[in-house]
């Protein structure tokens, strides 16, 4: 055994005693707490002779709606609280989080509202204004309707989200939405660290998130066999090839992901779907966060995040957030840094008019190592053993991975009256890709030596997009109806210069640096790209009785325009598509909705292939049906899905030419893509969330445009069976007050590893944990402190989280604690 195989088996054997007591204290500290909350309250009487629980009752209610404040402290409390709808209207409660008695919890969280209590007997509540009988006054709230902001874009209670604007581009329950939505909140983002946008969606149904296992560098997401287009605030993430946007998950208030084709209110979407990125808003309630974390590979992370009136009159709003990053990575010698910050703006005109301002800057100066390896010696054998998985295949005399991106926009919305509303979003993104590094190819047979090649990249993408919106909401007869007319435009520019350099090779058991052996470039691509998309769109929602059918209509026009600077010739293609959508969904009375849909899909593609010539659109048809079911009076939704799926002009998984040349992607002709999709997000109290993920899939390539004789079989990275299950608990009163504990599985099925199917990426299954605790729980002082612990990958198991061919493999990320420390007020 060489000194690298001894030193890793070392090193494995070390992790996994760490693993092992991680995995043991955990388990200690959940029994312990599930013991400790079945410890009974002290008990003593209130001023009206009610028994009241003493200050070891826990309460945690954020700041939300009188009447779901109130609703929550009914469950917290085991209270029977009555409040009139009319007397509740639109008043809004501070909240309560700490440990008080019910009346104490009861007056804080009413504090401000203009509303009273009164105890009818030792479980019943009674809220009533300030006029009421027997009742202690309370100071008053002024609510002026000027200083309110509605946005479907605003924060979420919990991990279940019941209303969406993705999908539709209205404020729609998701209940009533003819199409699989997900969504995942910050809430569910926090309780689970999610430190990039793929692992906020780890827990999502039907999305592969881990194409690039630990490279980190941009954001991969797949859903249906397809890749998922990438939305901000309703807006097009447009991306190069090498300078691709990537938006930190801590300023974001949640993601909404919508599966399946949606053209017609978006343009160039992938059949997949799309995962829209929500950005945290200006809040009229002031806000205010530092947090702490301090993690796995030396990982250190400052943040902040900043709310509320920046006028004394209130009509202007403000949001600030940032951090500060600095981390070694699963790869030796290679770092992460990351600097960023997103000012907001919003300003209420009047009772009718908003305008909201959204700036980024972010400037990555390392982005983390590309860690691409082939299958011999990851998931196939090697006379030589395994690659180390902390592997360096690069030189630090050469690698070069930077990016910068920073954008402005804005959100305009004027509502003329009842009926009509005006709305215009846009925004300006410019990102900045400067990398140089080396990749692998296949190992020199019976060696553990693999060749490399070098790559210099230099690529700057300019993305202009605008969306107008004219909204009428009216009634004919029984029919209620909700109509877009819009039209919206892209323009993208992008600007590249790449060349593939020859490089020597490198053993992996026993890596030299400081020597790259970079030759004269053997192939080289300079180019530039103007690529711009008009399209007008109409989509109407009717509500009948419990019938509600959504109906839509597109037409596209696109262009691109290819300059070849190497062979001085230009390429233009010019390109129109109609696509449409139905979906027709009925509301039973218990809450169980089934739907049918159908959904097209255009996507023009930025990017040439290997001879420099640009891609062809994609186009898509998707046929869905699903049930969706919203228990009454339970906070949850249950979506269960099954769909076919065909896209055409697919773009291939990646195709290698030589052993240690440069990868190209091609046009394949046709593939096909069905299964199902089952999703729960549940709150059985307010302490306990539960989400739960299966999905089934059957791709298969129908027809090929290529030569590879692909024709009858599978993409990659498309596993047949996945799931996830992440349960949520919070101890709310004992001597456990104030602890919260979660656990998650994921499990993806194996996948080919090239487009041929030659050789499989075996299946995995991987843990997750968190431990957290509310410090105000301990004293009244540190209110709004919070410590947790979370760990991905808890087992530390080792796994190759896909393959796209036999020289690109990547494996999957070790495990990863983190210990945050934050502080609202």
């Amino acid at each position: 055994m060489t000194g690298r195989n001894r030193t890793e088996a070392r090193a494995q054997t070390a992790r996994r005693r760490r693993a092992e007591i991680v995995a043991d204290v955990a388990l200690a500290v959940g029994m312990a707490g599930m013991v400790l909350a079945q410890a009974p309250a002290a008990r003593a009487a209130g001023a009206d002779g009610v028994q009241l629980a003493q200050a070891g009752q826990g309460y945690d209610i954020p700041a939300q709606s009188l009447t779901g404040a109130i609703t929550s402290f009914g469950r917290q409390s085991g209270l029977q609280v009555t409040l009139d709808a009319a007397v509740a209207g639109d008043l809004r409660s501070p909240g309560v989080r700490g440990s008080y008695t019910p009346e104490e919890a009861l007056r804080r969280l009413l504090q401000g509202t203009g509303v009273t209590y009164r105890f009818v007997d030792a479980r019943t509540v009674t809220l009533t204004p300030v006029d009421g009988q027997g009742a202690q006054v309370l100071d008053p709230l002024e609510v002026d309707a000027d200083r309110r902001v509605e946005s479907p874009w605003g924060p979420v209670a919990g991990f279940v989200a019941t209303r969406g604007a993705t999908a539709t581009k209205t404020d729609t329950p998701l209940i009533e939405t003819p199409q699989t939505i997900s969504v995942v909140t910050r809430d569910q983002m926090d309780a689970q660290a999610a430190q990039t946008m793929p692992q906020a969606l780890r827990y999502t149904a039907g999305m592969q998130t881990d194409r690039n296992g630990a490279d980190e560098r941009t954001d991969f997401l797949y859903s249906r066999g397809f890749q998922v287009s990438q939305y901000l605030d309703g807006l097009r993430l447009i991306n190069g090839t090498w300078a691709v946007p990537q938006i930190d998950s801590y300023g974001l208030e949640r993601i909404e992901v919508v599966k399946g084709p949606a053209s017609v209110l978006y343009g160039q979407v992938s059949p997949g779907g799309l995962a829209n990125l929500v950005s945290k808003r200006p809040q009229a309630e002031a806000f205010n966060e530092i947090q702490l974390q301090y993690g796995e590979y030396n990982r250190l992370q400052a943040a902040f995040d900043s709310t509320g009136e920046l006028t004394p009159r209130g009509n202007v709003l403000y949001r600030i957030t940032g951090l500060a990053r600095g981390a070694d990575t699963q790869m030796e010698q290679v770092k992460e840094e990351r600097y960023a910050i997103s000012p907001s703006l919003t300003w209420l005109m009047d009772d009718d008019t908003t305008l909201t301002i959204l700036g980024k800057y972010q400037n990555d100066p390392a982005l983390g190592g590309y860690q691409r390896l082939p299958a011999d010696g990851t998931v196939l054998y090697s006379p030589a053993g395994k690659i180390p998985t902390d592997l360096y295949i690069g030189d630090p005399s050469f690698d070069k991975e930077e990016r910068k991106q920073y954008s402005l926009g804005y959100e305009f919305e004027h509502r003329f009256d009842d009926v009509f509303t005006f709305r215009q979003n846009a925004r300006f993104l410019r990102t900045d890709g400067d990398f140089a590094y080396l990749y692998t190819g296949r190992i020199v047979s019976g060696t553990s030596s693999i060749r490399r090649s070098g790559v210099i990249a230099n690529e700057v993408n300019d993305a202009i997009t605008v969306d107008n919106q004219a909204i009428a909401k009216f009634e004919t007869g029984a029919v209620k109806h909700t109509t877009i007319f819009g039209f919206d435009y892209q323009n993208n520019h992008n600007d590249s210069k790449v060349d593939y350099l020859s490089a020597n090779n490198i053993d992996y058991n026993n890596p030299q640096y400081g020597n790259p052996g970079l030759g004269a470039p053997f192939f080289q691509q300079s180019s530039s790209q103007r690529l711009e998309q008009a399209g007008v769109y109409l989509q109407e929602q009717a509500a009948y009785d419990r019938f509600r059918l959504t109906l839509g209509l597109r037409h596209d026009w696109a262009e691109s325009r290819t300059l070849d600077r190497l062979a001085n010739a230009t390429t233009t293609i010019k390109d129109t598509e109609t696509t449409v959508r139905a979906g027709l969904l009925y509301l039973f009375d218990n809450g169980i909705a089934p739907y049918v849909s159908y959904s097209e899909s255009f996507e023009p593609l930025a990017g040439v292939n290997e001879i420099g010539q640009p891609y062809k659109p994609t186009t898509g048809q998707q046929y869905e049906a699903g049930v969706k079911f919203q228990p009454a009076g339970y906070t949850s939704l249950f979506t269960v899905s099954l769909y076919h799926l065909t896209q055409q002009n697919v773009v291939s998984a990646y195709y290698q030419s030589g052993n240690s040349g440069p990868t190209y992607s091609v046009q394949d002709g046709e593939v096909r893509s069905r299964g199902i999709d089952a999703e729960a997000k549940i709150a059985l109290d307010d302490n306990f969330s539960l989400t739960a993920a299966y999905s089934y899939l059957d791709a298969e390539v129908t027809e090929s445009g290529s030569a590879n004789g692909t024709v009858g079989k599978t993409p990659v990275y498309m596993p047949e069976h996945s799931g996830s299950l992440w349960a949520d608990y919070r101890f709310l009163d004992g001597y456990a007050a104030g602890l919260g504990l979660g656990a998650g599985i994921r499990v993806s099925g194996k996948t080919w590893g090239d487009a041929a199917n030659t050789f499989e990426v075996p299946g995995y299954a991987v843990y997750d944990a968190a431990v957290r605790y509310d410090l105000s729980y301990l004293s009244p002082d540190l209110q709004g402190a919070k410590f947790s612990i979370n760990a991905t990958n808890l087992a530390d198991k080792i796994y190759v989280a896909d393959c796209q061919n036999a020289t690109n493999c990547y494996y999957g990320s070790r495990r990863k604690v983190y210990a945050t420390l934050s502080y609202q007020w």
